[in-house]
């Protein structure tokens, strides 16, 4: 079926949320290394602390959609990201790092209120359309805003401006998402609600599926610091050559995301362990392949277009499963705790990450190849304890 109306306007906001601050996360890593001096471990924690903390707020989030309105929360989260678009103006590290800190966990306390907005107003049969149309549009808004970051860097913009410029898409995402009319047009449950609870395997194989998928999954900034260090031309080429990897990212995640939303797929949860998780590790082995065969950035740039495309699946499939496996009346908590269960994997990847790349490059996203597999498996084998024929009638 295809996405209603509601799918688009929540997705617009999501696009020009993106375009805001995708910029801002993507020169964030050229900021820290480059101009504030800090090494790959330092780097690696400061990661950690960014965007693993959101693990509390993600889930603080989820909570008090279900307790003040999941439209309620989102207005107010989105409303305060734009605290990261101040992020240039500071070369002391702990304000700096402390402006983009506090508008990027506001982005983690608004993402499972909106999600739950979508899922609470759109019909069941509609969710996936509706999940792929808000990713397509959300990581699209994502690559208009690195198209512009690449073009302020060429322009030779101060670091100050190409932060700030954030802040205007982020004010239009903002009153949008505040005019979205919250009719909370919930389908009536085609399960009864013991059935739900009949679900618990699958639910605790994506919870810790998605966990162990943070594990190993890691900040865009080492693949984009990866590049531009490969780069054998200094400069602004070299910091547009990292960049232009995540714009590759932001593209074909898009891609996918638009694509999901025009079929039906039947598997979803085999696809998201298939497709999702253990292809975004192929990938990202891809990376360690490209660093020891020296394939340079021709490897680069497709080994992150394998993970952009898996990362697609999981951002459709995961949140589509979610909605339709708890209650109800506890989306809410069911998205905060995807979002959150996440971010605490991530908040750990990245300090691994960033002691490895001290050590060497490849062994790094070695490590977060493998752990994005084996959560593939975990969950396939979630599936295979459920009741195989009524689970995949079910998902």
């Amino acid at each position: 079926m295809k996405a209603p109306r509601i799918a688009y306007i929540v997705g617009f906001s999501a696009f020009f949320a993106d375009m805001g601050y995708q910029g801002a996360m993507a020169i964030l890593p050229i900021f820290l290394i480059f101009v504030l001096k800090l090494n790959f471990y330092v780097f690696g924690i400061v990661e950690a602390f960014i965007f693993g903390l959101g693990a509390l707020f993600s889930f603080i989030g989820g909570r008090f959609s279900e307790k003040y309105g999941s439209k309620r929360i989102a207005v107010i989260g989105n409303s305060f990201i734009p605290l990261l678009s101040f992020t240039g103006f500071f070369s002391i590290p702990l304000i700096s790092i402390g402006f983009f800190s506090s508008g990027w966990w506001m982005r983690n306390l608004r993402s499972p209120a909106r999600r739950s907005l979508l899922a609470e107003n759109v019909e069941e049969n509609q969710r996936t359309a509706s999940f792929g149309i808000l990713h397509g549009l959300d990581v699209g808004g994502g690559l208009i805003s690195i198209i512009i970051l690449v073009t302020l860097i060429l322009l030779h913009f101060s670091y100050k401006y190409l932060f700030f410029f954030s802040i205007f898409p982020l004010i239009i995402s903002t009153i949008i998402i505040a005019s979205v009319k919250d009719e909370r047009k919930r389908s009536k449950p085609v399960k009864k609600e013991k059935n739900y609870v009949n679900s618990k395997y699958l639910f605790e194989g994506i919870i810790i599926g998605t966990s162990l998928f943070g594990f190993g999954s890691y900040s865009m900034g080492f693949p984009i610091i990866t590049i531009a260090q490969s780069s054998s031309i200094p400069g602004a080429i070299a910091i547009v050559s990292g960049v232009a990897s995540y714009g590759i990212f932001l593209g074909f995640s898009s891609l996918t995301g638009f694509i999901l939303s025009k079929y039906t797929i039947k598997r979803e949860a085999l696809s998201l362990g298939v497709f999702g998780y253990i292809m975004s590790g192929i990938g990202t082995l891809g990376f360690t392949f490209s660093i020891i065969y020296s394939l340079g950035i021709t490897g680069f740039y497709l080994s992150i277009t394998v993970v952009a495309i898996a990362f697609g699946m999981v951002e459709t499939f995961e949140p589509s499963i979610i909605s339709r496996i708890v209650h109800p009346s506890r989306i809410g908590s069911g998205m905060g705790i995807l979002s959150s269960s996440r971010s605490i994997g991530f908040f750990i990847a990245n300090i691994i990450m960033g002691v490895l790349y001290e050590i060497k490059p490849s062994y790094s996203y070695m490590y977060a190849g493998i752990v994005s597999i084996i959560a593939g498996f975990i969950i396939l084998y979630s599936l295979r304890r459920e009741n195989k024929i009524s689970m995949l009638e079910i998902i």
